[in-house]
């Protein structure tokens, strides 16, 4: 039975979803959690991607997560014990590891499987202003997790031909979330990633989503940059690995637009 009434968590909590991958999805959830962080505020990722790319992006290697997200939704560990630090003081990771993939299958008969994840932050007793939530690149059991705990979902739209195909099976998903589980689900936004101005494509796609989605699209889009590609083989989000860098100016700028629309929406 789906649950009516919106349960108040300790922090304003962000699925970042593309059931499709290579999309920018991993990085901008990290170098926006790293970008707030920066700022003063106390920011926790969720890694729910088996790859646990936001994970080795932070700083910490597969041979380090003795826990992860994995044990928090199958209710072997209070969130908290899964809590490790990262290079930034104020951010905090949740990591994911390869046995989170098994997760679906070990859930399918909780009668409780699509609300795992928000049990364990209804009782995450340290409070966080941002939560970042990791999706997988899939529109299954951890994606709908992660959209049933979420105030909001924050959409990387790769500027590609088949971008607005893609978006509509997500909205589509999102929606269904909304009607049967979380009432007060809403887009936060879609951020276009991987922008090249020398390619008419990048322009043509961006139009074409502006005209689709209006206001939602952010203002800020992320261009092709060398440097975000090679920020997560070093362990760091591109802010810190070099902060002057195009693609580490993009994401400071688009933080600060997303705290400007966290502020109008309050």
């Amino acid at each position: 039975m789906a649950e009516s009434r919106r349960i108040l968590l300790r922090g304003r909590v962000l699925a970042v979803a593309n059931q499709k991958g290579g999309v920018g999805k991993t990085t901008t959830a990290i170098n926006l959690a790293t970008a707030l962080a920066a700022v003063g505020k106390r920011v926790l990722v969720i890694d729910l991607d088996p790859q646990g790319n936001a994970s080795t992006g932070l700083g910490l290697p597969a041979a380090k997560r003795r826990v992860s997200s994995y044990e928090v939704l199958l209710g072997r560990l209070a969130i908290e014990q899964a809590v490790q630090p990262t290079p930034l003081q104020g951010l905090r990771l949740v990591p994911a590891t390869v046995d989170l993939s098994a997760a679906e299958m070990e859930l399918a008969e909780d009668p409780r499987r699509v609300w795992r994840l928000r049990d364990a932050l209804r009782r995450l007793r340290e409070p966080y202003e941002y939560i970042f939530v990791d999706c997988p690149p899939s529109l299954g059991l951890l994606t709908v997790n992660a959209l049933v705990a979420a105030h909001a979902v924050l959409v990387p739209l790769q500027c590609e031909f088949y971008a607005l195909e893609g978006l509509g099976l997500l909205l589509a998903t999102v929606e269904r979330v909304r009607r049967n589980y979380n009432p007060m689900l809403e887009i936060q936004g879609v951020v276009l990633t991987m922008f090249d101005r020398r390619n008419n494509l990048s322009e043509q796609v961006a139009a074409d989503v502006r005209g689709f989605l209006g206001e939602r699209v952010y203002s800020t889009v992320i261009p092709r940059n060398v440097r975000v590609s090679e920020a997560p083989s070093h362990g760091l989000p591109v802010l810190l690995y070099d902060h002057r860098s195009s693609g580490a100016r993009a994401y400071a700028e688009l933080a600060g637009e997303l705290l400007r629309r966290e502020r109008n929406a309050a």
